[in-house]
């Protein structure tokens, strides 16, 4: 029976490159595997025809003969280059299949396996802040916990006068290589975890670690206007590494606590401004909060409540540049509570000439209105 064109096997254009070869059988060995098809003889069949073409195309050298020659470029019987399984540079099964499963089984074993020098991690600190501090800027000093480097050793987790030796179990790759059937496997090594070195005299301070935990004080320089969840980072400061690793980095997380009389959005502040009954209605002047002091804010007469005024610029300047937001007032008007009997007598005849003459109430005639014109349309 004659061979298909190992291309058509794939289901790849004979222009495709190394990666879509690989991506089209991995997807055609999964389908195939007989581990996945027991007893199905079809499957096999076309799963070693994927393997074979697979084993050619993924050969420069043997792809170039198919390319020219066909399968008589590469099939030994009929006079071409060591073919699927032949001798002559051709690579075992378990080669090409360890190669195309990498990445689900930790690399090939020429990758190197996870021994040697590992940078540090990454620290994350919360600096909680108020928000005068945050709009304006300060330093503040932390102290963080991290793992440094074992000074008696210098990292290297030996007693002095001793050093790693090479793990016997995996050669100092750091990862053993187990055959399951077709598959072959890497694992962390077992001996080492992963280093690639043993420790038989460990230092007496770090317990063979290589690094100790340690508090230090650092001074964090704040920028102005940074706002919650912004971050600063500091180089260097995070974990020491391991086997001479760098040293990883801190990042200082800003948290800006709620404020007594502000709320920010963004550039903007904004703050509720109560006033009074007789303010709203005849109009005045009154002081408001700023994050510079205070302020004169006019309020013209018949104000409502919910009416906002802007005071431009007297918010805040974003850190990463741009003019300073705005503040915005909320008044708020305020009903007068305990009151004395001439103050009652006096807000009676301020009703009493009121009453009928709805000019001095415009919202509540509109409101009325549309009560009544909705009770009309039920």
């Amino acid at each position: 029976m004659a061979k298909r064109d190992y291309y058509e096997v794939l289901g790849v254009e004979r222009s495709s490159s190394e990666a879509d070869l690989k991506k089209a059988y991995r997807r055609l060995a999964m389908k195939y595997h007989p581990d996945r098809n027991p007893d199905d003889k079809a499957s096999e069949e076309k799963f070693k025809e994927a393997n074979e073409a697979y084993e050619v195309l993924s050969d420069a050298s043997k792809r170039a003969a198919f390319d020219q020659y066909g399968h008589a470029g590469v099939d030994p019987s009929m006079g071409g280059g060591g073919g699927f399984g032949g001798a002559a540079g051709g690579a075992n099964f378990s080669d090409i299949f360890g190669d195309v499963f990498s990445d689900f089984f930790g690399g090939g074993q020429g990758r190197g396996g996870r021994g040697g020098a590992q940078r540090g991690s990454d620290l994350r600190y919360t600096l909680e802040l108020n928000l005068e501090e945050a709009v304006r800027g300060t330093t503040v000093s932390i102290r963080v916990p991290t793992l440094v480097n074992c000074k008696p050793c210098d990292g290297s987790g030996a007693k002095k006068g001793s050093a790693p030796v090479t793990c016997p179990t995996c050669g100092g790759i750091g990862q053993v290589r187990m055959q399951q059937g077709f598959f072959s496997v890497q694992q962390t090594c077992p001996r080492c975890h992963g280093q690639g070195k043993i420790i038989s005299d460990p230092c007496d301070s770090c317990h063979g670690e290589g690094r100790v935990e340690e508090f230090k004080t650092l001074s964090v320089k704040v920028p102005a206007g940074v706002d919650t969840g912004d971050r600063i980072r500091l180089s260097g400061e995070g974990e020491a590494g391991t086997q001479g690793g760098p040293t990883g980095d801190l990042y200082v997380v800003i948290n800006v606590r709620d404020h007594d009389i502000f709320q920010r959005d963004g550039k903007h502040l904004y703050c509720d401004v109560p006033i009074s009954f007789t303010d709203a209605a005849l109009g005045g002047e009154l002081e408001v909060p700023t994050l510079d002091g205070r302020v004169k804010l006019r309020i013209p007469e018949g104000t409502q409540t919910g009416k906002q005024f802007r005071l431009r610029g007297k918010g805040v300047a974003p850190v990463r540049g741009g003019g300073a937001g705005d503040l915005l007032c909320r008044v708020a008007v305020e009903t007068p509570v305990n009151l004395g009997k001439r103050q009652r007598e006096l807000l009676e005849e301020l009703r009493a000439t009121l009453e009928g003459d709805s000019s001095h109430s415009p919202k509540a005639t509109g409101w009325f209105d549309g009560v009544k014109r909705f009770f009309g349309d039920l």
